[in-house]
């Protein structure tokens, strides 16, 4: 059978830069293993899979693929998939300041999700994460280190790297001393293994100018992806994890990341946390995404 696919590019607002992401808005039919053989063929990071829903309260249901395996949440999917919806004529009308608000069900849970318009065009859209940040293990500063080719005074040890990290999808957040490491990491070899979710997620308070607050690189070699140019979900998780060990009981923290720069595919990631009373109660990231391709793929 035949199912039409878009492509589009996300968290950037210029054509192939961002994160490419492949969407099925029409996949029913598709085998679970059909689904993981698409999303291998497009060999992009992620690729989407729309489906009916299975709750009333939701747009639609959407598979995540990366080119192994299935994910439970992911950010540059969501928003994307939210995006070439949206283009599609596929949302909810928008309100009276262009806004159409609505819910994708993933594996993880509902996600609820905001698009916005500009002169009547969707060109930007929010999520909130599917769970509240949950922080797991420290793994040895020692074994980091070895498993990225660091010495270990590269890494900046505290409260919040190396660190697990969770918005829906665990990931191991690590925190380098500067610009200069950041930019010297090489993905580590396909056969690496380190327990901690579905990838390394590095960043660094050193940007370079005032355009970020933080630069970040994720590897994820079980998942296939040597180095991913933007990573919503890591980038909820460590929005999460910095928002949960600030020393404010209340308030509203805010995060810019960019990320693929190494890669050539500049990527922006605005990240927003809620903590109240203690609690980080919501995780939101948005970012924009430019339409590229579509087509139809023989199944």
């Amino acid at each position: 059978m035949r199912y039409r696919f878009l492509t589009t590019d996300v968290f950037t607002d210029r054509r192939f830069g961002g994160n490419p992401l492949a969407v099925l808005p029409e996949a029913s039919g598709l085998s679970t293993e059909q689904m993981q053989a698409v999303a291998a063929e497009f060999n992009y990071s992620e690729t989407t899979f729309v489906l009916p829903p299975e709750d009333p309260a939701g747009l639609c249901h959407v598979r995540i693929f990366t080119p192994k395996g299935e994910m439970p949440f992911a950010g540059h999917p969501t928003v994307g998939t939210a995006l070439v919806l949206a283009r599609l004529d596929r949302v909810p009308r928008p309100d009276g300041e262009g806004r159409s608000r609505f819910v994708l069900e993933e594996q993880a849970g509902p996600v609820p999700v905001t698009v916005f318009r500009e002169d009547g065009e969707p060109v930007r859209a929010e999520l909130e994460a599917p769970a509240r940040p949950s922080l797991g293990g420290a793994p040895a500063v020692e074994k980091v280190a070895a498993w990225l080719a660091l010495d270990p005074g590269e890494i900046v040890a505290g409260p919040a790297s190396p660190r697990i990290a969770s918005c829906g999808a665990a990931f191991l957040v690590v925190e380098v001393a500067n610009l200069a490491v950041l930019g010297q990491l090489r993905p580590p070899p396909a056969d690496a293994a380190l327990d901690g979710g579905h990838g390394v997620f590095l960043f660094s308070r050193d940007v370079g100018g005032d355009a970020a607050d933080l630069r970040a690189r994720m590897f994820a070699p079980a998942h296939g992806i040597a180095e991913d140019p933007a990573t919503g979900s890591a980038a909820a998780a460590c929005a999460g994890l910095l928002a949960a060990i600030a020393g404010e009981a209340e308030g509203t923290f805010s995060w810019r990341i960019a990320q693929g720069v190494e890669m050539g595919r500049p990527s922006l990631i605005e990240t927003r946390a809620e903590k109240r009373g203690g609690e980080v109660v919501a995780v939101h990231v948005a970012g924009g995404a430019v339409p590229v391709s579509e087509g139809w793929i023989e199944v």
